[in-house]
């Protein structure tokens, strides 16, 4: 199985592309896995409801019908590491060709993505800069596939 990180527009910090970097390398012992950057749809908060359907066009154009879906969505369930690691253990085995994570833009996502989801899920209660998610999000799935693996790396 494929891992892909979909997220709308680029990683703007260098420290945190160089860092998402470093555990996109690490990813490479367990799992094919790379982050797609779809193009800044901007509209400005008069537009909000119109972006986030843009976005969703965009995102949903890249999406196949057969892959799993997961919403990075701070309505999603807040997993452990050790829960999430036993989720992507479950995507693995699910026998799905890609498991495509989304993060939304700034005002989160449309109803069509909901739609499309076969799940959501949420890094935090809190909000996070979107370059900070994907350094998160990143390091997360490292951690759970160390977990996997039962490697020195996560502690409880």
């Amino acid at each position: 199985m494929k891992i892909e990180v979909l997220a709308i527009g680029k990683t703007h910090s260098a420290c945190f592309r160089e860092g998402i970097g470093d555990y996109l390398k690490r990813l490479t012992h367990y799992v094919q896995c790379r982050i797609v950057e779809l193009p800044d749809v901007k509209l400005g908060a008069n537009d909000a409801a119109r972006q986030k359907e843009a976005e969703a066009k965009a995102m949903l154009s890249y999406i196949e019908p057969s892959d799993r879906v997961i919403l990075l969505d701070e309505h999603g369930n807040e997993p452990t590491s050790r829960e999430f690691s036993v989720l992507v253990q479950r995507l693995m085995a699910s026998g799905a060709k890609r498991a495509v994570f989304v993060i939304g833009g700034p005002y989160g996502f449309a109803e069509p993505m909901y739609a499309r989801a076969d799940m959501k899920i949420s890094l935090s209660r809190m909000t996070f800069p979107h370059d900070m998610v994907r350094l998160v999000f990143a390091e997360q799935l490292y951690r759970a596939f160390t977990i996997m693996r039962n490697e020195p790396y996560h502690h409880d």
